[in-house]
């Protein structure tokens, strides 16, 4: 399966396939191409797993000193900043995530997140809305878009 047809398969009407295409998608970005770098990717990870987000941080921007271009990398320190609560900086590596991989769901959402955190719901509905384009059937997301849609209605969004 390649990248356009799992992104395809995400909006089809069959369920089981667009979940198959999720896996799918998840697996061809956390490859680089490189063997230590898909190492350093998964320590990172790791690190994420046990909490330890100073050196999950270190990791990452390794990774990304190395292979700026390869977008899970990018990812990978969003999300540790979104633990962290540096939501500035995790929606800085979203839109580098995006900048290299524009269907990144992960990232959209996650920048939506960011967003929520701050208080900025008009902002967070975008991102919502554009991780839906790519994946209509993430529920989480939905369910976010509802709720930073609410909040910009009762005017708590810039």
């Amino acid at each position: 399966m390649t990248e356009d047809e799992a992104l395809s398969a995400l909006r089809g009407n069959d369920a089981v396939a667009a979940a198959r295409a999720e896996g799918v998608l998840w697996e061809m970005w956390h490859r680089s191409g490189d063997h230590e770098l898909d190492a350093l990717l998964r320590e990172g990870i790791a690190m994420i797993e046990r909490r330890d987000l100073v050196e999950a941080e270190a990791i990452f921007a390794r990774l990304i000193g190395r292979a700026p271009a390869f977008a899970e990398g990018w990812n990978k320190r969003a999300t540790v900043r979104f633990v962290a609560e540096n939501y500035e900086g995790s929606i800085a590596d979203c839109q580098e995530t995006l900048r290299r991989n524009p269907h990144h769901f992960g990232a959209l959402s996650g920048q939506g997140l960011c967003y929520m955190a701050l208080g900025r719901h008009r902002e967070a509905a975008a991102m919502f809305r554009r991780a839906l384009v790519v994946h209509p059937r993430l529920g989480g997301v939905r369910h976010n878009l509802a709720a930073a849609l609410g909040e910009a209605v009762r005017g708590n969004g810039h």
